[in-house]
């Protein structure tokens, strides 16, 4: 089953995408209270489910949600970076905010030369974790998803702490699916890519992780409870823009786009820097990422 987050009548909802219908489960945070009951009735009763065809698409995770992201988890990466391999799992926050949907257009923040890719695959949990085992991680991921973790290097390397330069606005692309884990078989036989108007920059496998999913979620759950809701991103295989040389960034009125196996494509215009206003919201609004059509 495929996945989607979409907002309906001012609240955010989990959706199923079946063929050209964006189908509705139920409101995002309602969804994540009883994550097996409305997976479950959706899989029952799909042509029961009220069916939209204009949809604005939204990450379909809580705005609660940790968004935890494994560094230097390819031993390629690593080296392309001259940074010596982790001992354990090299994790960092994002702060939920910072997630959009695909086709969601990411500016260029202040005083940076551009924008780095980082295509990474990504899954959900729909279980509290709590010092969890690497096999009870795995078995409460929800669904598989493409995420790109664009980075402001310039803010990113200005500071010890990874924070600001992995948590610009809008830099956290997610999608364009959640898909079940019946629908992916083995996660660490999919292949990677990262492509750049049409340039491959990225391609890799998932086998070559230093550290797999489950033991990712089991040693931050040792430190932090997990949610349902929340996001592991498991880092990003070598050919980023950074090493380059010289280094290559995303410019304006560029598209950057990850591909992975059985999940599909996410894809990200890149803009020039935004206005404040763009991101000064009234009190109670929703941000509009991207509104599509379906037919």
């Amino acid at each position: 089953m495929r996945l989607t987050g979409v907002e309906f009548e001012g609240s955010v909802w989990v959706a199923v995408l079946h063929g050209s219908d964006v189908r509705l489960v139920a409101q995002v945070d309602v969804f994540y209270r009883d994550v097996d009951r409305y997976l479950a009735e959706a899989r029952a009763d799909l042509a029961g489910l009220a069916s939209l065809t204009s949809v604005a698409y939204r990450p379909p995770v809580p705005a609660t949600a940790k968004v935890l992201c494994a560094g230097l988890n390819y031993r390629a990466h690593a080296a392309e970076a001259n940074q010596a391999l982790p001992a354990h799992p090299d994790i960092f926050g994002r702060w939920a905010s910072t997630l959009v949907s695909s086709g969601t257009a990411v500016p260029i923040p202040k005083g940076e030369d551009g924008l780095d890719w980082e295509g990474e695959l990504a899954v959900v949990v729909g279980s509290v974790l709590h010092h969890a085992s690497p096999e009870e991680v795995q078995a409460s991921i929800v669904g598989y998803t493409c995420f790109n973790d664009l980075s402001a290097r310039t803010h990113q390397l200005n500071a010890g702490q990874w924070t600001i330069g992995k948590n610009a606005d809008k830099s956290g692309p997610i999608g364009p699916a959640l898909v079940t884990p019946d629908e992916i078989g083995d996660p660490y036989q999919l292949r990677i890519r990262t492509l750049v108007d049409g340039v491959v920059m990225q391609d890799a496998m998932t086998s070559q992780m230093l550290f797999t999913i489950g033991q990712i979620g089991a040693y931050a759950s040792d430190c932090m409870t997990l949610h349902p809701g929340d996001v592991i991103a498991t880092g990003t295989p070598e050919g980023i823009g950074l090493t380059r040389t010289p280094p290559v960034l995303l410019q304006p009125g560029q598209v950057v786009e990850v591909e992975i196996d059985r999940i599909g494509t996410l894809t990200t215009p890149i803009v020039a820097g935004a206005s404040a206003s763009e991101f000064r919201q009234p009190e109670g609004s929703v941000v509009d990422n991207h509104v599509g059509v379906l037919s």
